[in-house]
Order: C-alpha cells, then sequence, then structure tokens
C-alpha cells in the first residue's frame, strides 16, 4: 500500500535506508504496485531519525561565518538538515493525507526523491570539508510546522510549501552569492540544483492549494492570508524572491500583499 511504504520509509531513522526507501517507494509507484487501501494506525507525530544531531533552539546553533572552515560547514550542515527534513515531509504529505487525486501523491513522492538527491549531494560536500551529517546542532522548526497542521490538508500547503520552502527561494540566491565570493564552486553547483528544484516543489504546493480553495469554495487569497495570520504570530520574514516565486507560481496580487507585510516580525 502507497500510504504504509510512506511511513515505512518515516519510520527509518539512518539516512542512508531512509533514501534507499524513498527510491524504492518511487520505483513500486511507477510500476503501478502500491494501492490506495488506508488503514492509518498512528497519528505520527515526530518520524524516525538519527541520533545526531541533536535538536536544539536557535540561540544554540553554531556561528555560520564562511570565511572560516567551521562556519561554512555549519552553514551547509544547515542546509543539509532542512533537506533532510524536506524528505520526511514529502513522505508525511503522502502518508498523513487520503483521498486525493492520483497525481498529488506523484507530486509529493517526486519530491521526496529530489530531497533525497539534495540531502545526499550536501552530506558528500561536507565529507569532502571534513565533517559529517551530525556534527553540528540543528533546529526543528520545519517539522514543528508539519506537526501543527497535521489535521489539515489546506494549511499543510499554505505553510509548508507556500512559506517554508518558499523561504528557500528567497535565501538560497544569497548563499550562492556568498559562496562564489569565496570561490566554493563545487557548493555553488548544489546549491543551483536545489534552487531549480525547489522552484517545482513550491509550485505543487502552490497547485494544490489553489485544488484545496476549490473544493471547499474558498478565495484563495483570502484563505492565504487568514492562515499566515492565524499561525506566523512572530511575522513574514524578508526578502521575498519576487522572480523566483513567480516561477513556482504565486499570483504578482500575493506577492504585493506579502510584501507589503513582510517587515513585520523577525527578519
Amino acid at each position: 500500500m502507497l500510504f504504509y511504504a510512506a511511513l515505512k520509509c518515516l519510520m527509518q531513522s539512518q539516512s542512508a535506508k531512509k533514501i534507499a526507501g524513498v527510491h524504492q517507494l518511487s520505483a513500486d509507484w511507477k510500476a503501478g504496485l502500491l494501492s490506495f487501501d488506508k488503514t492509518q494506525i498512528v497519528d505520527l507525530i515526530e518520524p524516525a531519525r538519527p541520533t545526531l544531531p541533536l535538536l536544539v533552539s536557535g540561540k544554540q546553533l553554531a556561528g555560520r561565518n564562511i570565511q572560516t572552515a567551521q562556519g561554512k560547514a555549519a552553514l551547509l550542515h544547515a542546509v543539509t538538515h532542512i533537506e533532510f527534513t524536506a524528505i520526511n515531509l514529502a513522505l508525511d504529505a503522502i502518508y498523513r493525507f487520503s483521498g486525493m487525486p492520483q497525481q498529488y501523491y506523484s507530486d509529493w513522492i517526486q519530491v521526496a526523491v529530489d530531497e533525497a538527491k539534495h540531502f545526499e549531494l550536501l552530506a558528500a560536500r561536507l565529507q569532502e570539508l571534513g565533517y559529517r551529517y551530525g556534527d553540528f546542532n540543528a533546529h526543528p522548526a520545519l517539522w514543528d510546522m508539519a506537526q501543527q497542521t497535521r489535521h489539515n490538508l489546506l494549511h499543510r500547503m499554505a505553510l509548508v510549501p507556500k512559506v517554508l520552502e518558499a523561504r528557500g527561494l528567497d535565501v538560497t540566491p544569497g548563499m550562492i552569492k556568498r559562496f562564489k565570493n569565496i570561490n566554493d564552486n563545487k557548493t555553488v553547483d548544489i546549491l543551483n540544483v536545489i534552487l531549480v528544484e525547489e522552484i517545482s516543489h513550491v509550485k505543487y504546493g502552490n497547485q494544490w492549494f489553489q485544488y484545496l480553495c476549490q473544493q471547499q469554495n474558498l478565495d484563495e487569497q483570502t484563505a492565504w492570508f487568514a492562515i499566515l495570520e492565524q499561525y506566523l504570530k512572530k511575522g513574514i520574514y524578508c526578502p521575498v524572491n519576487i522572480t523566483d516565486r513567480l516561477k513556482a507560481g504565486f499570483s504578482e496580487a500575493e506577492l504585493t500583499r506579502l510584501k507589503a507585510i513582510c517587515n513585520i516580525g523577525r527578519h
């Protein structure tokens, strides 16, 4: 069953086995071997994960000054952890929410495959620099949002792809520039791959949010900003990458309104 296969991947703590499971899930889905029958046994709160990294608050994370070897590795480690969590987010979007069209599951399986590739690229780059995934602490913010939205797919699509993953579109160009400035072309190449593929991931989120709004007779823009107000009490991060967000399916009206409020709260 599709949902059991996704749950099995979620409950795999070892990164290599989780990634292998994602590729098997994708292959079985494309071969038509996975049914839609679902008997959900648990309301999954948190997927299995390696013993390391330790999850801590943002204030306890290592400095990320990429002019130093450790700072550069710390920044790469943070992105690696984001990609590891993104694998679980894609799997959870499959496992948790039944009753969607087949294309929904195809999209999120592809996201899981892409995120697994991103994780492998970054973990390999960390090793080239003398570090491993788990050598630094990490923060749990991405999965925290998954927990908050675990009973509502509309809210999940509104907040994970359209906010948290879209935030990657905003910050990745700046990271690329920073690594270019220190002539780290290997990392630049990896980040460019991630940026291009994350555009499609955010686009899936936009498309399925639109679908759900239509199903529930909701005005898309009104619904999204109401959800933002409900959940994001500390405000919206800036800046907003208009060019790539438009590629990812945001409307100009949405982005104009987002820019107007994005100076509220933390930066």
